[in-house]
C-alpha cells in the first residue's frame, strides 16, 4: 500500500477507534472516558459536589492505569522491530474486552468488578494507542485520541487558507488532514453511542475485529518500525 494511502487509512481508523471507545465506556460503564483519561477528572469532581455517586472516585482508576500501559508500551515498542505490535495489541485488548463483557457471571456477585476489568482493559488498549501516535508520529496526521489541538489546528489553517495571498496549498493540505482526524473521531463517537446503548461493552469487539482484519488484511504484522 502506498505511505500516503497507508496513512490516511491508520489515521481514519484510529480515530474512529479513539472516539468509538471513549464514548462506548463513558455510556456504557458509568460515564468513564477510556481515551480522554484526563476528562475523568471532571467528571470526578462533579461527581464529588454532587454526592450522587459514592464511587466515584474507581474514575481516578484510569489515570495511573493509564499512565503505567503507557510505560509498558515504550518498552514493548522498544523491544520490537514491528511498527504495528501495539496496535495488534490493541486489537487483542479490544477483542478480549468485548468477550469477557459477554460472559455472564454469578448472578450473587457485584457486576461492578466486571466492568471496572473491562474498562481498564480498553484503558490500556487507548494507552497503546497513545503512545503509537507519539512514537510514529508520520504514521498518521496527528493525535488520534483527542481532538481540541486538531479543532485548534484546523481553524488556524481555515483562516489562513482563505485570507493567504497568493493562496497557500500547504495550508489547504494540512486543513484537509485536520478534518481527516476530526470527521474519523465523530463518526467513531456516534457510531460508539449508539451501540453502547444497543448492545453495552460488548461492542468493544467492532474496532478490536476492525483494526486486527485491517492490520491484516494490509500484511502489517511484520512491518518495520521507521
Amino acid at each position: 500500500m502506498e505511505t500516503e494511502k497507508l496513512t490516511r487509512n491508520t489515521t481514519l481508523l484510529l480515530c474512529f477507534a479513539a472516539g468509538f471507545c471513549d464514548t462506548l465506556t463513558f455510556v456504557a460503564a458509568g460515564e468513564v472516558f477510556s481515551a480522554h483519561v484526563t476528562g475523568n477528572f471532571i467528571v470526578f469532581a462533579y461527581d464529588l459536589i454532587k454526592h450522587d455517586n459514592p464511587h466515584g472516585w474507581q474514575k481516578l482508576l484510569t489515570f495511573p492505569v493509564f499512565v503505567l500501559a503507557v510505560m509498558l508500551g515504550g518498552r514493548i515498542a522498544k523491544k520490537t522491530a514491528n511498527m504495528f505490535t501495539l496496535l495488534i495489541l490493541e486489537g487483542l485488548l479490544l477483542l478480549v474486552s468485548g468477550i469477557l463483557s459477554a460472559v455472564p457471571i454469578n448472578s450473587g456477585l457485584d457486576k461492578g468488578w466486571q466492568v471496572q476489568l473491562i474498562v481498564m482493559g480498553i484503558v490500556i488498549a487507548m494507552a497503546f494507542q497513545n503512545t503509537f501516535g507519539k512514537l510514529y508520529n508520520k504514521a498518521t496526521y496527528g493525535l488520534t485520541t483527542v481532538m481540541t489541538g486538531n479543532v485548534t489546528q484546523a481553524s488556524l489553517d481555515l483562516i489562513k487558507g482563505l485570507t493567504a495571498r497568493p493562496a497557500d496549498s500547504e495550508t489547504w493540505v494540512s486543513f484537509k488532514k485536520q478534518v481527516t482526524l476530526i470527521v474519523g473521531f465523530l463518526v467513531g463517537c456516534v457510531a460508539g453511542a449508539l451501540m453502547a446503548k444497543q448492545y453495552g461493552l460488548v461492542s468493544a469487539l467492532l474496532p478490536g475485529v476492525m483494526m486486527l482484519t485491517w492490520l491484516g488484511a494490509n500484511k502489517l504484522f511484520g512491518q518495520q518500525a521507521a
